[in-house]
This record gives C-alpha cells, sequence and structure tokens, in this order.
C-alpha cells in the first residue's frame, strides 16, 4: 500500500534522504500488529486503526492476513508498507511476531535501516524481544524504544529504564515521561518542552486520539503530585545522562524512548516524528566483496522475503526487493546475479496485507514486491548494468525439530513436490532429503515447531496437497565438512541429510550423541550452522 507519489526523474542520493525504512520488533502480544496500523492511522494511510481479533470496537488489523492470523491472533507473515508524513518517505516493514519465526524477522531485519523495539509496560524485555535485539546490535541498527499499554497496569517506568540499560546495555533516553503510572495514565511530560501532553480517548482507539498540552504552570494545576513527580523524576533522568544525544543513538549505543499505547493511539504520532527526524537514512549498502555500492550507482537490489498465497485467487508469487542503489522502474531488465540471466520486472508492486498498488517507480530504501518472481530467491541479488553486483547472502538459523512429510493424498503426489518446493524457496520451512527415504518423503527442519502447523495448512488450503507429519528425534543440526565421513554419521542416534543447495547435514537426537560419536571418531569435521548463508 502506497500513498506516495511517484517520480520518473528524481536523483537517487536525494530521494534516499527522504527515506526512512524500520521494521517492528518485539515479543508476541506486546502489541505489533496494533502500533503498525496506529502509524498508518497517524499518516492518515488508512481512516480506522484494527486491533488484532477485532477486540473493543475495532476491526481486525489489515496486516495481518493470512487466516492464520487472524485465528491465533499473531504476526506470522511480514508486510511492508509505505506512505508519505511530513515530506518524508517511511517504509515501514512488519515482521512476524511469534518466536518460532525468528528467521523471517531475521531477513526483514537484513532490509532496514533502523527499528522500533515495542515493550510491554508490564513485561519488559521478554526473550523473543531480546534474541531480535541481538540481531540488531550484530548489524549495528539504531533502535527507538517504544513502551507500550501505559493505559494498562504495569511496572515503574524507572524500573523499565532499568532494565533496559543493565539487561542490553543500551543508555535509554526518555524523550516523554509518563503522568501517572502504568493503568493511571493522565499524559505525557513533554522532556524538550516541559509541557505536558494529554490524550482524548475514542471509542475503541479506533481514531485519532486528540491531544491537548498544558505549561508547566498548567499542569501542576490540572494535575498535582503526579506532574510533580513527572518532573521530579524527569530532573534525575537529567543528571544521569538520560537526555537526548542524537550521535549516541545513530552508533547504536542509546535508545530513544517514549511512552504510550497504541491501542489507544496515545503517543503514536509523536514516534512518526521521531522516525522522521532522528532514523538514519539509507546508505551506500556493501557488496560482497565489502565495497560500499553508491546509492548514484546503477540499479540494484536483494531479495529479503518470497512469499506466496497473498493472492488465493491467481496464486502468484511475490518476491520482496530492498532497492539499496539507482532507481527502479516497472517494466525494467534487470539481470539476476546468481544465474546471469535477465529478469523482467514488469509486475511490481506495494503491498500491505492483501492491499496492493502498483509501483512505477522506487528509490534506495523502497520495497518493492515483484510478481511471479519464480525464479528468484531469498537472498538473491538484481541489477541494471555493469559491472555485476552480488549483495552478500541472508544467513539462515540451525533448526532445531525436524519431521517427514508425506501426502495424504498418493493421487496429489505433484501438488505435494511443488508445494514442499515452493515453501521451501519462500524460506517459510528448510527442506532436507535422505537416501534412504526417498524423494516422496523429505525432512521438514524448523527453528520452531508453528512453522509445522503453517506448512500443514497451506499445504492443504493452498496446493489441496493434504500432509502427514511423522516427529523426527533430532535436536542438534552439523554441517558435514567432509563429504567422505558420511557413513561413521549414520547411527541409530544420528543421521545424514541433504540440503536442497547441496549443502550435507548432519542431525543428533541429542548433544549427548554427538559428543559420544566425536569421542569415538575425532576426526569428524563437523560445523556450526551459525550465519550460514543460504
Amino acid at each position: 500500500m502506497s500513498t506516495v507519489p511517484q517520480s520518473q526523474h528524481a536523483e537517487p542520493a536525494g530521494e534516499a534522504a527522504r527515506r526512512r525504512t524500520f521494521a517492528v520488533i518485539s515479543h508476541p502480544d506486546a502489541g505489533k500488529s496494533t502500533l503498525t496500523e496506529a502509524l498508518a492511522l497517524h499518516a492518515r494511510v488508512i481512516s480506522e486503526a484494527g486491533a488484532v481479533h477485532g477486540k473493543a470496537g475495532r476491526r481486525g488489523v489489515v496486516s495481518d492476513w493470512l487466516d492464520m492470523e487472524r485465528a491465533r491472533g499473531i504476526s506470522i507473515t511480514s508486510a511492508a508498507l509505505q506512505f508519505e508524513y511530513d515530506d518524508c518517505v517511511i517504509n515501514l516493514l512488519d515482521t512476524p511476531g511469534h518466536a518460532d519465526f525468528s528467521e523471517d524477522t531475521y531477513r526483514v531485519l537484513a532490509a532496514v535501516d533502523s527499528a522500533v523495539m515495542l515493550l510491554d509496560a508490564a513485561k519488559g524485555l521478554e526473550p523473543q524481544t531480546l534474541k531480535l535485539f541481538d540481531v540488531c546490535r550484530h548489524r549495528d541498527i539504531p533502535v527507538i524504544t517504544f513502551i507500550n499499554k501505559w493505559d494498562r497496569p504495569g511496572r515503574e517506568a524507572l524500573r523499565l529504564c532499568d532494565e533496559i540499560s543493565e539487561r542490553i546495555g543500551l543508555r535509554p533516553m526518555p524523550l516523554t515521561w509518563p503522568v501517572g503510572e502504568a493503568g493511571h495514565f493522565h499524559g505525557v511530560l513533554d522532556r524538550e518542552s516541559g509541557e505536558f501532553v494529554g490524550y482524548e480517548r475514542t471509542e475503541g482507539g479506533a481514531h485519532l486520539a486528540r491531544e491537548h498540552r498544558l505549561t508547566a504552570e498548567e499542569a501542576a494545576s490540572a494535575v498535582g503530585e503526579e506532574w510533580e513527580r513527572a518532573v521530579e523524576e524527569s530532573e534525575l533522568l537529567t543528571e544521569s545522562g538520560g537526555d537526548l544525544d542524537t550521535e549516541a543513538f545513530r552508533a547504536a549505543v542509546a535508545t530513544p524512548v517514549l511512552f504510550g499505547s497504541a491501542v489507544r493511539n496515545f503517543g503514536v504520532g509523536r514516534l512518526l516524528d521521531l522516525l522522521v527526524r532522528l532514523a538514519p537514512q539509507p546508505a551506500a549498502r556493501p557488496d560482497k566483496r565489502g565495497e560500499p555500492r553508491p546509492l548514484d550507482a546503477p540499479f540494484s537490489a536483494f531479495v529479503f522475503k518470497v512469499q506466496t498465497g497473498m493472492d488465493p485467487a491467481h496464486r502468484d508469487r511475490v518476491a520482496f526487493a530492498r532497492v539499496c542503489s539507482g532507481v527502479f522502474e516497472r517494466g525494467m531488465v534487470a539481470t539476476h546475479a546468481a544465474t546471469g540471466k535477465p529478469f523482467a520486472t514488469k509486475y511490481a508492486q506495494h503491498m500491505f496485507g492483501q492491499q496492493r498498488d502498483t509501483v512505477e517507480t522506487a528509490y534506495p530504501g523502497d520495497v518493492v514486491g515483484l510478481v511471479n518472481a519464480s525464479a528468484l530467491g531469498v537472498g538473491d541479488t538484481l541489477y541494471e548494468g555493469k559491472p555485476a553486483v552480488e549483495f552478500p547472502g541472508i544467513p539462515s538459523f540451525a533448526p532445531e525439530h525436524f519431521a517427514v512429510a508425506r501426502t495424504s493424498d498418493p493421487g496429489r503426489a505433484k501438488q505435494f513436490r511443488r508445494g514442499v518446493e515452493q515453501l521451501a524457496q519462500e524460506g517459510v520451512i528448510q527442506v532436507l532429503h535422505s537416501e534412504t527415504r526417498g524423494e516422496g518423503a523429505p525432512v521438514l527442519a524448523a527453528v520452531g515447531p508453528m512453522q509445522f502447523d503453517v506448512v500443514t495448512h497451506r499445504m492443504e488450503s493452498e496446493f489441496r496437497a493434504p500432509i502427514k507429519l511423522e516427529r523426527l528425534p533430532y535436536q542438534v543440526v552439523r554441517l558435514v565438512g567432509d563429504q567422505n565421513q558420511r557413513g561413521v554419521l549414520r547411527t541409530h542416534n544420528s543421521e545424514v541429510l541433504e540440503r536442497r543447495d547441496g549443502v550435507t547435514l548432519a542431525v543428533f537426537t541429542d548433544n549427548i550423541a554427538l559428543r559420544s560419536l566425536m569421542r569415538l571418531n575425532p576426526e569428524l569435521d563437523l560445523r556450526h550452522l551459525v550465519a550460514d548463508a543460504d
């Protein structure tokens, strides 16, 4: 979905300076999808915001389009939303919230320049948030923190800031400070202006919340003790180095902090303003050789996400590509770096859930959905002109769950093979093959068990090829460095499997089985799959 007017002749570097490309990261149920739509509401991209399950008089969120997402109230797929705000172009990449889909979120984070870390006021830093923040730290991605659900009971604001500092090593720099404890939210102290910002509730939070401002003197009279307490705590923050330091934020060692409620649309507008003001614009991206690709170089982009089934009526396959340099123009013929073959871009769209708009032109930082892109896979590079360019592949997580897949209907064997291959290309699941099991019984490997639920559901609903899964006992996987050692690796506690890209893997029931085999065969060349590029 896009509200951005397209220009055929703008300079790439100038247009890149207007872009802000970011993702929202959070633990499940922190309110990520709700925040995504609240941001769209504030930018007036949509007229009414939704909420997961459509609770409290609100309709369901647009970004969660897969029926499993609507049924379970979680985000599984990724969405990309583009809109114009305050003379900037915002590219918001929504991500799966469930821990079982960390790998997909990792891919999305490869395509952004900053992130919004969403925390539940009652729970603070949760396991999935910590895992995703580690990815941001690894990539030096600057992070803005939004402490959500302040309209509900929760922890003390100072305690939450201490947790950010102590657990992830970021120096918190609150730009707003809550007036009233969590669950008794009057508004916030704007620490830069010294004013009180109050909000008026709207029915179900489906529409923009009106805000009003008071001077410090007016707030002291209207709010009383809670205002005085907020002022005192703000002064403590200043003394402890909690004021805004833009360079520290850009260096990813400090995080601006905002307090609010996405479901009530409190504080969301301030978050948008902060993104425009502080979030970094796209910069030259290093290629595989480590050389930065200038923004004004000919067109180049890399694929970070592949998704099918977004339009059930057409069963199309969409590759989401982040533009890194030059100008993308619909209809241009680019080169597919992996094969050297031409790739036509006749069908290019902006997408948000199941809503689509044709894109004619895109610039560095933009995300384009390339439709019917059957030749493209995750991590692939597209480029125009010479010399050739290729960006680094996107690392994948080591799987921890394994299952043999078989078709429930032998008459649908062809659809079964096509469906498994397609889901593997999307990165929904990793597909492994065994010499002993045969092609009709591939081994599916997943980071989290819910990936199996998605595969089962999509195989039946999209490919009309219902499957049966037989869980395998393996929990540990290693890359086989020496092909001559395959025979030794086949035991009653281990198995050798071939990945679809030709890589050989050994899987073990547990670490004890791995260590025992290594003790008996110290010459074994087995390697971790950490940061293993597809």
